[in-house]
């Protein structure tokens, strides 16, 4: 595997959630949900130092209470690339991974191909996709993403790109919010505007497609397990139920 001076995988973890309160601090087998994905973060090995970023006391004391490393958010945040852009004035990092804070599982094989396309000088942005369930084709809340012949991403979008005009059978990739940065990108990325594409579509992506930034995207077969309502998390229960001896 590919490894710069630093390897660092930040968490972001905000507490509030819409769907589900408090997602992150739910028990998930005798530990919370944000202190299970840090765990397993660790456990993959690819990393030098993972840091939950978050914007609320009882997370942080959860961690702290796991052995944690833990930054507290300073400032109020709209995505979490920019609460792991702010952890940066604290983390030492040459390579950054955005883990996302509710899905509990990681997987190891993933996270080390999504790093080790950095071992090429011209990648600045990586992130995941897998291929999309056709059942999944037209609903918005999987984002669509188009690739080159050299998998970077074309577009991002809500709607079923590309547009199937002959009715064909066709693959579709879904995008996983994931993301790696080298440490300078970050920091650009997150002081730019808002581009006109980002703010039709809702997707903060889009904002490195309108500025010409190359996303390397990595495909993952790892069925990722994200909690955003009561059902994902009981679901999540039963999966870590069948995995335990």
């Amino acid at each position: 595997m590919f490894r710069p001076v630093k390897i660092v995988a930040l968490i972001p973890a905000r507490y509030a959630s819409t769907r589900l309160p408090a997602k992150l601090v739910q028990d998930l087998g005798g530990l919370s949900v944000i202190q299970r994905t840090y765990q397993s973060t660790l456990a993959t090995g690819v990393f030098d130092e993972v840091w939950v970023v978050t914007d609320h006391p009882l997370i942080e004391s959860q961690i702290h209470a796991i052995g944690g490393k833990v930054v507290l958010s300073k400032k109020e945040h709209e995505s979490g690339s920019d609460r792991i852009a702010e952890a940066l004035e604290e983390v030492d990092a040459d390579l950054i991974v955005n883990v996302q804070g509710d899905e509990p599982f990681q997987d190891a094989q993933t996270l080390r191909d999504l790093v080790s396309v950095f071992s090429n000088p011209a990648v600045e942005v990586a992130s995941l996709m897998c291929v999309l369930g056709a059942d999944q084709v037209q609903n918005p809340n999987f984002v669509k993403v188009v690739v080159d012949e050299s998998r970077r991403a074309i577009y991002f979008s809500r709607s079923p790109i590309p547009f199937n005009r002959e009715g064909d059978e066709l693959s579709y990739w879904k995008h996983i919010g994931v993301y790696a940065y080298r440490r300078e990108m970050l920091l650009s990325f997150t002081q730019w505007p808002k581009g006109y594409l980002e703010q039709v579509e809702l997707l903060e992506q889009l904002r490195l497609v309108e500025k010409g930034v190359p996303i390397q995207m990595v495909e993952t077969l790892h069925p990722a397990i994200a909690i955003d309502t009561q059902e994902d998390l009981d679901r999540a229960r039963v999966y870590l139920d069948s995995t335990q001896p």
